[in-house]
């Protein structure tokens, strides 16, 4: 029942040309760059990749380029971010037949479904792909909460693999792991939860800033693997400040500009998001400067 899937998949950024059209040249060297960083997954078109700034065909040529710059090297998960169930299908088959290798589902967007409602979304969506299937569970940011009596109903949904965990509250991993043993490979999902998560039996991190810092999330996921706590501590003391921002309103910006000034992508953002401003810009720039300057890697 498993996915295979673990180790870190950051959620991956769209890059844009100044006129905001989508960048595919600088989105594959993204891409490119994280593979060769030693990331163990991709995810394509997630809240990073602002998939609901992209028009659909966007959508496709992107997880074209993706599949075609990665060649196989890693799994490449593509997000499906829908308004409504059609689309949200419509996007899995297409997704499937371009070559991606699986789906983190959401969701729809905007509506707050009851649970049947969530658990239809899901079940159709599933059968419209033979595609292994992520649920992305982000009650903070989608309102609702793929709650343990859903998972129940999708147990005989077998391509519904994995579960993408945001929920701010460490306890879930411990509670879905004793209700459901080993059924749904679990990911943590919040980047300052992210140890928590492995530590309690996370099989992975969907991770945001390992978009500006990859060498430090990878060997953050390769300590807690080898249980050397102290040496994943160390990192993610240091790793905090900037993980914290994955819990922001503003975290596409702030991953984007980090990003930026790591020299490994471009700040620019679709509206109605805009590149940060004055204080804000200022304090997150601070801090990805720290953090470049202490990097913990290369010695104790």
């Amino acid at each position: 029942m498993t996915t295979g899937w673990h180790g870190v998949f950051p959620a991956a950024t769209t890059q844009f040309h100044e006129d905001l059209s989508v960048d595919i040249d600088a989105t594959q060297r993204v891409l490119d760059a994280l593979v060769n960083d030693g990331v163990n997954g991709l995810i394509v078109m997630g809240t990073c990749g602002e998939n609901n700034s992209l028009d659909p065909e966007e959508k496709r040529t992107i997880l074209k380029a993706a599949v075609e710059v990665v060649n196989g090297r890693v799994p490449i998960v593509t997000g499906v971010s829908e308004f409504d169930t059609r689309r949200a299908s419509a996007y899995a088959r297409d997704a499937e037949k371009i070559g991606a290798d699986g789906l983190m589902l959401l969701p729809a967007m905007v509506y707050v479904p009851k649970p049947h409602e969530l658990v239809a979304h899901f079940k159709t969506v599933a059968d419209a792909t033979g595609l292994p299937i992520m649920l992305y569970n982000n009650p903070p940011a989608y309102r609702v909460n793929i709650g343990a009596e859903v998972l129940e109903a999708l147990d005989g949904v077998k391509n519904i693999k994995a579960v993408k965990e945001s929920a701010p509250d460490p306890r879930r991993f411990t509670d879905l792991i004793n209700a459901f043993g080993d059924r749904y490979d679990i990911f943590a999902g919040l980047d300052d939860v992210a140890l928590e998560g492995l530590m309690l039996g996370a099989k992975g991190w969907v991770s945001g800033l390992t978009s500006a810092f990859p060498a430090e999330s990878v060997a953050l996921v390769a300590a807690a693997d080898r249980g050397d706590w102290m040496e994943a501590r160390r990192i993610y003391r240091w790793f905090m400040p900037l993980l914290h921002l994955d819990a922001e309103h503003d975290l596409v910006q702030s991953i984007k500009l980090a990003e930026q000034i790591m020299g490994r992508g471009s700040e620019r953002v679709r509206m109605p998001r805009m590149p940060l401003q004055g204080a804000r810009r200022a304090e997150v720039t601070a801090m990805v400067e720290k953090a470049a300057a202490t990097r913990p890697i290369g010695g104790k």
